[in-house]
Order: structure tokens, then C-alpha cells, then sequence
């Protein structure tokens, strides 16, 4: 006779919200203003998470794409520069530098941490590059030892996309720390989150006053005369957004306590279920925030596992498929784009041409949950796995 399925975990609610959002929409409901430039909300948050962040300077905007562009223009990038990205990463990350004008170079990722390989970006590096972005997946932070060292000696910027890293450490040092620019996502699925928005960390006050103009039409502060200074769009945060956010980077260490607790057992779980390899960490990595609960199951199909995602939601498993290869979608070859094939590039990257294929993630507030839950969680992975 067969042992009863294990029954779906329910898994706390997100977002999360209680009295400090609800005040804090009040509070900016009642100021004098309800925008950046009349209003309080905004300058605060920007406050409170460069603090947070240990960076000198915060900048917020109206989502995580448009973060990445600012802090691309303020680099420098544009037509005939290149950007290498991760080839597996959201796909914001390479359009960002797309949209300006730029060539998005794909590099393939570690095949234990999944983030940018820094070997395979130095190979990539020509005279075109201005950048290296490294994405910090599911919150585990890149090589930024061996980045820093490969950006130094060929003289080129990095740019964390750290729209998965809220609150992450790489040896001792926050994500503000490392000397680079820092762009943030708090789209509804983040660590931290009001529907959309986003933020830019910067390590000095030349890049944040540059940004500042281009984030509000390149109009000054105090402008009474319409006088734009630089070429710009309206990337500027309400004081609503601002406020809702206030409250949530307030409770986030406490999730990330939370989250990291919960992944040692469950990562542990799952990597005694035959076929299953979890996400790996490096020791330097010392905070990881969890952005996503990352498992892959190697040798299957990208159909099997997009079977295998269908069949754990079935069981209450907020589960998703892996980012897809960044050139292996039509968005990618609109424009920008590097002069090779799709298949020169795949010939490069076999490191992403396994992951997007068979690569599970589940939503972070899975580790939000309940010990019990985590065993549960693993349970269901495992029967969903053996009845296959």
C-alpha cells in the first residue's frame, strides 16, 4: 500500500505588510507633497538603505531595469561599448545595457554558485569593454575578489546587479563597500518590495549628483527655469513607494536571519535526494539573503523539468523554471547583440546551457516558513522526483 502524499506546506503569505506600511502610506499621504522634490519619504529611504547598504550614497527609482540604465549611463555606456553579463540571469540585465546603445557580451557562470565565471568574463574583455556586470543569483554574491582584480588590470567599471542581494556580504563587506555601483530591484517577487521600484548605491558623490540629473530630465534640484543640464528621463520614486519601503527594509535582516537558518536544513534535504544538487555557496559569501531556493536536477530535459515545476505547484510548491539563456530568446538579437551565432555563444557557455535546462527554483518565501515545512518541502520534491 502506498504511503499518503505529503500535504501541501502552507507557506507564509507574500509580501509581507502590517502597521509600519499602513503608517507610513498615512504619513506620506499627509505631508505636503507626494513626489521626491516636495515630499520627505523618498530622501529617508535613500538614507536608510545607503546606511543599510554601507554605501555613501542612494539613489531611488522607479524599478530595477531602469536602475541598471542610469547606472550603465553613468558609466559611459552607449553605442560602441560592450558589457558583459551573465549568460543566465534575468533577462533586465542585458537589455538594460541593450537599450543605451550598447553590446551585451554573454559570459557563462560558475557551475556551483551560478553567478558570473570571472575566468571566462577575462577571456571576453576587448577594447570595446566598459564594464563587467556580475549578478549576484538568488543573493549568493559573485567572485568580487577576482572581478575587482580582472576590472583593475583592464581598466574597466563593474556594476553589480544586485536586484537578488538586499542585505548580502561578500568578506565582511556589504554590497555598498566594494567600491563599485549597485542597482536594486523591489519588484513585488524581491526581498523587499512595494509592487516596483528600484535604487542605485554609489561608492562616490560625482557618479550620484551625474545620476541624480539624468534620473529627474537633467534638471538640478532647485531649478525654478527649466534649465537640464543633461540628457535624462523620469526615473524618480514617489513618496508613497518610498514609504511602503521604509517599513520593509525594517523587518529584512530579520528575513534574512530567517532565510538562511532555514536553507542549511533545507539545502541539506534536498541534497540527499538522488538527482538533486542544490546551489552552492563560497565561504566568502558570508550573508546571503536568499532571493530563490535554487536546485537543479542534472541530466534532465528542459520539458521534464518544466513538467517537474508544473507538477510541485500541483503540490503547493511556489516553484519556477530557471532563467532562460540570455540569447537563447528572440528579445535578446533586437538590437545590440554581439557579432556571433546562437550556437558560437552556447559553444562557450555549456555552463548555462545545462542550468536553464534543468534548474528549478522556488520563491523565497518558502524559507520563510516553518522547520517542519522545510522537511515537508523536500518531501514533496523527492515523491514528485520518484514518480516521474
Amino acid at each position: 500500500m502506498n504511503a499518503r502524499p505529503t500535504p501541501a506546506p502552507q507557506y507564509p503569505a507574500w509580501p509581507q505588510f502590517d502597521d509600519g506600511e499602513r503608517d507610513g502610506l498615512l504619513r506620506a499621504l499627509e505631508q505636503d507633497g507626494w513626489w521626491r522634490m516636495g515630499g520627505k519619504e523618498v530622501d529617508t529611504f535613500e538614507q536608510e538603505f545607503a546606511d543599510y547598504h554601507g554605501a555613501p550614497h542612494a539613489l531611488a527609482v522607479t524599478n530595477g531595469t531602469h536602475a541598471l540604465e542610469l547606472a550603465l549611463e553613468v558609466l559611459g555606456v552607449g553605442p560602441d561599448t560592450e558589457v558583459l553579463v551573465p549568460a543566465f540571469t534575468f533577462i533586465s540585465s542585458s537589455q538594460a545595457v541593450q537599450r543605451l546603445g550598447g553590446t551585451a557580451i554573454p559570459v557563462d557562470v560558475d557551475p556551483y554558485t551560478y553567478c558570473i565565471d570571472a575566468s571566462a568574463a577575462a577571456e571576453l574583455i576587448t577594447t570595446r569593454t566598459r564594464a563587467i556586470m556580475p549578478v549576484h543569483m538568488a543573493g549568493h554574491m559573485s567572485d568580487m575578489d577576482g572581478l575587482a582584480k580582472i576590472a583593475n588590470d583592464a581598466g574597466v567599471a563593474i556594476i553589480q546587479d544586485a536586484a537578488h542581494a538586499h542585505g548580502a556580504t561578500w568578506q565582511g563587506k556589504r554590497v555598498g563597500e566594494l567600491g563599485s555601483i549597485a542597482a536594486f530591484s523591489f519588484q513585488n517577487g524581491k526581498l523587499m518590495t512595494a509592487g516596483e521600484g528600484g535604487a542605485v548605491t554609489f561608492p562616490d558623490s560625482e557618479s550620484y549628483e551625474q545620476a541624480f540629473l539624468r534620473h529627474s530630465c537633467g534638471r538640478p534640484r532647485t531649478d525654478r527655469r527649466y534649465l537640464h543640464q543633461t540628457s535624462g528621463s523620469n526615473f524618480r520614486m514617489n513618496e508613497f513607494t518610498a514609504a511602503v519601503l521604509r517599513a520593509q527594509l525594517a523587518r529584512l535582516d530579520g528575513q534574512i536571519d530567517t532565510r538562511e537558518e532555514r536553507w542549511r536544513l533545507l539545502g541539506g534535504l534536498l541534497g540527499e535526494i538522488p538527482g538533486v544538487v542544490a546551489q552552492s555557496r563560497d565561504e566568502r559569501c558570508e550573508r546571503n539573503p536568499h532571493y530563490m531556493a535554487m536546485i537543479r536536477v542534472p541530466g534532465i530535459t528542459e520539458e521534464q523539468r518544466n513538467e517537474l515545476v508544473d507538477a510541485l505547484i500541483e503540490r503547493g510548491v511556489p516553484a519556477f523554471a530557471a532563467f532562460r539563456a540570455i540569447y537563447r530568446v528572440d528579445g535578446f538579437w533586437e538590437k545590440g547583440a554581439p557579432a556571433e551565432t546562437v550556437e558560437e555563444i552556447a559553444a562557450r557557455c555549456p555552463v548555462t546551457e545545462e542550468l536553464y535546462r534543468d534548474c528549478v527554483w522556488l520563491h523565497h518565501r518558502t524559507l520563510l516558513g516553518t522547520e517542519q515545512q522545510m522537511h515537508d518541502t523536500a518531501a514533496i520534491v523527492a515523491e514528485v522526483l520518484a514518480a516521474r
